[in-house]
């Protein structure tokens, strides 16, 4: 093997060079040198909260999947507040439609330094959770709390994205009263829901002169309505409300029928689902309800694909709004670019948001603008909306969604 002079004086003027130093010579440098490590996104936390256990778990979990769709939509963009990379989580909590554990998980929610809210289903357990939150100055939004109370005690946190029962009590009454009733009775669970909108119904009965019964309660666990059924029963009414749940009023409506009372019975939005069918056989045919927002149907088309794909069912009642309401959150964070409540909290208040569930501004008080309100009638074991009242129109549905759609170009 013959060695180049040239090379080999080289080799060894560096050899010298290098033993000259007391050093070895150092390893060859690798072909390519690792990238570093991406910074960890920040986890930025937002609240869940409503029933996932008991009579009216379906809704609950059915407005969990809302704000999780989103937020998981959310986080497949890779998202950004400001110059930080975050990454949203959702912590969803169960208050098993009880004001006293809704107060405990709305502390818990609190202490874990969550940045928003999206919560509580029930009206019964919005309103005391709202003063936690307010306490602590984190944005809240309900998806489906409808008593006017949660957005009257003054709470610059508390927002919602449906009707309120003043607004949905009246539009259902209206629709009872289509049928000229002349004696009405009328139920109610006793929360702050049922017993909130049945008070709203009567008061437009009465407006009417239409002659409204006592009340007559149960509770929001009550399942053997007979004793109240039979006492209503005896004073003839024409049409009943109920305000309260679907656990409750399918009960409620089977008995009556099975009592052979021939009233018209008429609901609210919480017994405004196809689980009434389940509940009450065919006692449900021909039932009117009400619901505080757009139907399902009317939701956007990518929500409904998406929440079919995530979940392998279709959405029940109120998921397009709670999915607005996470993503309001996110928006008004994004904007101010801070997830500090106090940071953003204004930027909220201000939004201009359009949603699965249409637009959404907020008045001073925290609610929706222009909220509508649908009316649904049960047929063939499905609840379907027969009018969509908006700005104090009665549409149909195609109505709605031309209008929606905007003038023709």
């Amino acid at each position: 093997m013959n060695v180049p002079m040239k090379a080999l004086s080289l080799s060894v003027v560096t050899a010298v060079a290098l033993m000259g130093c007391g050093k070895e010579a150092p390893p060859p440098a690798p072909a390519s040198q690792a990238a570093p490590a991406a910074p960890a996104a920040t986890v930025v936390k937002i609240g869940h909260v409503g029933p996932l256990t008991g009579g009216i778990a379906h809704l609950g979990k059915d407005n969990e999947n809302g704000a999780r769709l989103a937020i998981d939509e959310v986080n497949a963009t890779n998202p950004m507040i400001g110059d930080m990379k975050v990454k949203f989580e959702l912590m969803a909590e169960d208050d098993q439609g009880d004001p006293k554990v809704g107060n405990t998980v709305a502390q818990k929610l609190v202490d874990a330094k969550v940045a928003g809210i999206v919560g509580h289903l029930n009206s019964g357990t919005t309103i005391p959770a709202s003063a936690i939150y307010n306490q602590a100055g984190i944005p809240v939004i309900s998806g489906s709390a409808t008593n006017p109370t949660f957005t009257e005690q003054g709470f610059k946190v508390a927002f919602r994205v449906v009707a309120r029962d003043d607004q949905q009590g009246p539009a259902i009454a209206n629709y009872l009263l289509q049928n000229k009733p002349k004696t009405v009775a009328i139920v109610d669970d006793a929360t702050a829901y049922g017993e909130g909108l049945a008070n709203e119904v009567e008061k437009t009965m009465k407006a009417a002169g239409v002659k409204v019964l006592p009340r007559e309660k149960g509770t929001d666990k009550t399942v053997d309505w007979k004793a109240v059924l039979t006492k209503v029963k005896g004073k003839s009414p024409d049409a009943v409300f109920y305000g309260g749940m679907d656990a409750t009023g399918g009960p409620l409506l089977k008995q009556a029928r099975e009592l052979n009372m021939k009233a018209q019975f008429g609901f609210g939005d919480g017994a405004c689902t196809d689980k009434m069918a389940e509940l009450a056989g065919a006692a449900a045919e021909g039932l009117a309800c009400s619901q505080a927002g757009i139907p399902v149907q009317a939701a956007g088309a990518k929500f409904l694909a998406a929440y079919k794909a995530a979940f392998n069912i279709e959405p029940i009642l109120y998921s397009p709004f709670t999915y607005d309401a996470a993503k309001l959150l996110i928006a008004a964070m994004q904007k101010a670019g801070s997830a500090d409540p106090a940071k953003y909290l204004p930027v909220l208040a201000e939004s201009n948001y359009d949603g699965a569930s249409g637009n959404i501004q907020f008045d001073a008080k925290g609610d929706r603008k222009d909220a509508e309100i649908t009316i649904f009638t049960l047929k063939d074991g499905k609840v379907a909306p027969t009018a969509i009242i908006k700005g104090g129109k009665s549409l149909t549905l195609d109505e709605y969604a031309k209008a929606a759609a905007g003038p023709a170009k």
